[in-house]
């Protein structure tokens, strides 16, 4: 059946768009119309539609993790009801909000009923769906316990879409205060400053100290502002192609993890997404080395990622994970304690999801405890900028009046 495109307004009045499969057109609006849909459009999508969906879908990706989650478990539930795949697809395709998620599922849809495997024409839009989920689909493909499958995956994305909300969430407030703070000392140092500057003078008398190096430093800005804004760029653009090489990226990423609050924090957030991705790979049926593989993929981390591909390649030699994890001191203790245990147990991966709950709350913990101390040291920082500038706009003027006097 073909693909029509529709847009329109729903009860509350909120503007939709989406894909639908359908007969015709009398059928779908009734179909619409049934959802508290007002549809104001509705094309057919015509040939060679489904190659310029595949095209948009290699775009860099930007449907939200939560959307995707979302749109997983809806697929899910429809083929656990017994609902063909295809039917499933253009279902969950119609009804995302999301119009390049919307557009990927109609495309994928196409794909399958041309006879593609799911997991094959999700792998084609890899940026949009990672290694992690085109191989636990292509498990419950094989298995045919996709449905269950699908709900795990869920469960993964809403967990990992919790927790990057979270932190951004935590941080949203102090990069708020950061941007507000500088715009306050340029607009001080930019124009009002030069004024005052002027004016001070203009007092013919010594000045104080915290004067004298104010309008140093109103001078440098003045005259060498624009070279020092262009050493600064170019260093961080050195910063950054050292960064790019091996030896760079390698030495910059133990320089994170070795500094004293956020190095900690970097660690916590990579284990707990390490041993939740695993634990999720192992769950569905993936092999340990190509749940190694994959999971170490998703580590930003460059030490951190190569301690997992020696892990892989210690097991290739017949130890376990535990050990190898053990040796190189770069993850928490408690990691090569719980994965020991679960060796032992057979339940390696309840207990990778317990390290993962573990670490999770850590993260949150730690969150509370950075933002309690970095509130009040922005706040410390700022307040002392400014009160410089005004002690030291302020200190001559009291000269002078008292001079007067």
């Amino acid at each position: 059946m073909p693909l029509f495109e529709y847009s329109g307004f729903d009860a509350k009045g909120k503007k939709v768009t989406g894909v639908l499969e359908g007969s015709g057109r009398r059928a779908l609006l009734a179909q619409l119309r049934q959802k508290g849909i007002h549809a104001t459009s509705l094309k057919e999508e015509k040939k060679g539609a489904a190659s310029k969906r595949s095209w948009a879908a290699s775009l860099p990706s930007r449907v939200p993790r939560s959307d995707i989650a979302i749109a997983t478990r809806q697929l899910a539930t429809l083929i656990g009801a017994g609902l063909a795949l295809d039917d499933a697809l253009a279902t969950v395709a119609g009804q995302q909000e999301n119009q390049q998620l919307g557009r990927t599922l109609a495309s994928i849809r196409d794909e399958v009923v041309q006879g593609d495997a799911l997991h094959t024409a999700l792998n084609r839009r890899n940026r949009l769906f990672p290694p992690l989920y085109v191989n636990m689909v292509q498990v419950g493909e094989s298995s045919g316990s996709l449905d269950q499958v699908l709900d795990r995956l869920a469960d993964f994305l809403e967990d990992q879409a919790r927790l990057q909300g979270r932190i951004t969430t935590a941080l949203a407030y102090p990069v708020l205060m950061a941007f507000v703070g500088v715009g306050v000392l340029f607009f001080l140092v930019s124009f009002v400053l030069p004024k005052v500057t002027r004016m001070l003078e203009d007092l013919d008398q010594a000045l104080p100290l915290a004067t004298r190096l104010l309008i140093g430093f109103s001078e440098l800005l003045g005259s060498y502002g624009w070279l020092l804004a262009l050493l600064l760029v170019g260093a961080l653009v050195l910063l950054v192609r050292w960064k790019n090489t091996d030896a760079g990226e390698l030495k910059f990423h133990r320089f994170v993890l070795q500094l004293p609050v956020l190095g900690r924090f970097q660690l916590l957030v990579a284990t707990a997404r390490f041993t939740r991705t695993l634990g999720t790979l192992l769950k569905s049926g993936i092999p340990l080395l190509k749940a190694l593989a994959i999971a170490s993929n998703l580590l930003q981390n460059r030490v951190l990622r190569s301690v997992i591909e020696e892990a892989g390649d210690a097991i290739r030699e017949g130890e376990g994970l535990a050990e190898p994890l053990r040796r190189s001191q770069m993850f928490p203790p408690m990691v090569a304690q719980m994965i020991a245990v679960g060796e032992k147990s057979g339940e390696l991966e309840t207990m990778l999801f317990k390290v993962a709950d573990a670490y999770e709350h850590q993260i949150e913990l730690s969150l509370s405890g950075m933002l309690a101390l970095l509130e009040p040291l922005m706040i410390l920082l700022m307040g002392s900028a400014v009160g410089f500038i005004v002690l030291a706009i302020l200190l001559p003027i009291f000269q002078a009046s008292s001079g007067m006097k």
